[in-house]
């Protein structure tokens, strides 16, 4: 008879568990800033080494608030991200530039993380290709 009440006590502890709403689950602001990418990946394709390694990431802040982004961060010494650092208003458009060290021979792919005040605070970037030596 214990054993029936210890596991109908766990029985119950579990439906309570259920029905209680998650007390960590972010609350979303509906006036907060949106960061939309135009895309968030770019294939360099097959390039020579040492060609330019420049690339741009479109976005705009389709939210109702300034975005405001806090850093962008590559990957490695290799990938530099440069980013807006005044706020970008609602509906406005903006970039951020990465630029991969193309003296290195090889496939690569790398990402870029950017922290903004978005109500999805991170978001990761993604760049590959291939880099081919130049022939003597």
């Amino acid at each position: 008879m214990k054993k029936l009440y210890f596991i109908l006590s766990f029985v119950f502890a579990g439906f309570l568990g259920f029905a209680q709403t998650d007390a960590n689950a972010p609350v979303v602001d509906a006036n907060a800033p949106q960061i939309t990418f135009k895309t968030e990946s770019i294939d360099y394709g097959t390039i020579k080494q040492d060609a330019s390694g420049l690339r741009v990431f479109e976005f705009t802040n389709t939210g109702k608030s300034p975005l405001i982004i806090t850093s962008a961060t590559g990957s490695c010494g290799c990938t530099v991200p440069t980013y807006p650092k005044e706020p970008i208003m609602p509906g406005q458009k903006a970039e951020i530039e990465v630029r991969y060290d193309t003296h290195r021979i090889g496939a690569f792919s790398k990402t870029v993380t950017v922290n903004t005040n978005a109500s999805t605070p991170t978001k990761t970037l993604r760049i590959s290709g291939t880099v081919e030596a130049v022939a003597p």
